[in-house]
């Protein structure tokens, strides 16, 4: 399932214009927790998108019916994960500078392993988060870009671009399994908003809110009374805790 959202213009406004961007974290450790890790920069729009497309798809296998009539009813193999595509306009003819080379050149190094994750022998690109207003997106890796470049200066430098960008979704539930396989089972996530605690996150997950304690192991949270807002928080399935 594909959506395509478009922005809407509007002759007068009296709120401040919000800007997309789209923040740059290195990928969580080997084994570590699977949430953004270290932040690496944020790559800013100075024009927002036009459009942003969303795409959803699930795989389904139907099994063949010999002799039948109509065909079998179709079976869930899994979901596939979340994509979002997106245009950045980029444009320095006020400076005539090399601005336009340079963001490019941000977007392209997006497409590869990080130094750090390099470390270990297997690279693992970064993690981005795109943002724009209320809009945020969930983790997710940066699959392609393209550059199109549409102005030069007498001397052949690019000072306008269209970029195409395309991101993927990174950090999908696990699927759930039997618990006494030693497996995880499926974890929630959560983006900590105004009035939140642990407690009533514990008790909204598993209706129990003095299970606020494995919220914060499974979040190296020492103190849950210094919760920062905006950020992500996994929330154990109750067969993971039940059987931890």
């Amino acid at each position: 399932m594909t959506v395509t959202f478009t922005s809407a213009g509007s002759a007068t406004t009296s709120k401040k214009m919000e800007h997309a961007s789209i923040t740059v974290h290195e990928p969580p450790k080997p084994g570590g927790l699977q949430k953004p890790g270290a932040e690496l920069g944020v790559i800013k729009f100075t024009f927002n998108p036009k459009e942003l497309t969303l795409a959803k798809n699930a795989k389904w296998q139907r099994q063949a019916q010999p002799n039948a009539a109509k065909a079998g009813v179709p079976e869930f193999k899994g979901a596939e994960p979340a994509k979002l595509s997106l245009e950045m306009f980029l444009d320095s003819t006020d400076t005539m500078g090399d601005a336009v080379i340079k963001t490019v050149e941000q977007l392209f190094n997006l497409t590869v392993p990080t130094k750090e994750s390099r470390k270990g022998g297997k690279g693992s690109p970064p993690w981005v988060i795109f943002q724009w207003g209320t809009t945020k997106g969930v983790p997710s890796f940066v699959s392609s870009v393209s550059a199109k470049y549409t102005l030069f200066t007498p001397g052949g430098m690019p000072v306008r671009a269209v970029c195409t960008i395309n991101l993927e979704e990174v950090s999908g539930e696990p699927g759930g399994q039997n618990p006494t396989s030693g497996a995880l089972a499926a974890r929630d996530t959560h983006t900590l908003t105004a009035g939140d605690s642990l407690q009533s996150l514990a008790y909204k997950a598993y209706g129990n809110a003095e299970l606020w304690r494995h919220i914060a192991e499974a979040n190296d949270i020492d103190d849950p009374m210094r919760l920062k807002l905006g950020s992500t928080v996994l929330v154990p399935a109750l067969e993971e805790i039940q059987h931890g």
